[in-house]
């Protein structure tokens, strides 16, 4: 090989260590989250594949074109909406975190992507604001339990707002107070209990009619 070649390599691979070194593993990113907010962040271990798959299964993933995430983190969850939607559907997701919003949306590739920097609360006016319509489903793993007063009942009531009739809010949650939150404003809920995460979560899929 030639000597200018090797000395390309080199410098390619030197390169590539250093963007290594300062773009943050999701783990870590996660952990700074947490540990910069951890009322919102509200667990300081991501999800598990198991609570997944299961939280997504009833999703008719075929007639979505509309998915709405409320803190999205490091994209756990993101990641296998998007990999389940299809090519016409958009996933909006919204976290007050702007650090996650910027590694979204340097990290995932995908034009069906839209991050935004807002609170959940926020909802109907950050979907106006795009020119976009009810949502099919809204995923949410915020720890209704310890938001600010008022918070949860501002998210749960535009939430049920913004849901097409049919669709879903799903809810995954350490602790089952959440349904205080969902029960007034959805006709239908149904609940589970998934151990195979850490902390253990309850969930919920709360319907419009």
């Amino acid at each position: 090989m030639p000597p200018t070649t090797a000395r390309s390599l080199k410098g390619h691979r030197r390169l590539d260590r250093r963007r290594d070194r300062r773009s943050p593993s999701p783990r870590w990113q996660f952990l700074r989250g947490f540990l910069k907010n951890p009322v919102m962040v509200g667990s300081i271990i991501p999800s598990s594949r198991v609570l997944i798959e299961r939280m997504l299964r009833p999703v008719d993933w075929d007639n979505t074109r509309l998915f709405v995430e409320y803190g999205p983190g490091v994209g756990t969850f993101t990641r296998p909406i998007l990999d389940r939607m299809g090519p016409d559907a958009r996933l909006v997701t919204i976290d007050t975190n702007a650090d996650f919003t910027k590694y979204l949306r340097e990290s995932i590739d995908d034009p069906r992507l839209v991050p935004v920097t807002g609170s959940a609360s926020d909802v109907e006016t950050i979907l106006e604001e795009r020119g976009l319509g009810k949502a099919d489903y809204v995923l949410s793993g915020l720890p209704f339990s310890t938001l600010p007063p008022g918070i949860g009942d501002d998210i749960a009531e535009a939430t049920s707002r913004v849901i097409r009739p049919g669709g879903a809010f799903l809810v995954y949650q350490f602790s089952p107070k959440v349904k205080e939150f969902i029960d007034p404003h959805f006709e239908r809920i149904e609940r589970g209990f998934e151990w195979v995460n850490v902390p253990p979560a309850t969930l919920f899929w709360a319907y419009r009619a």
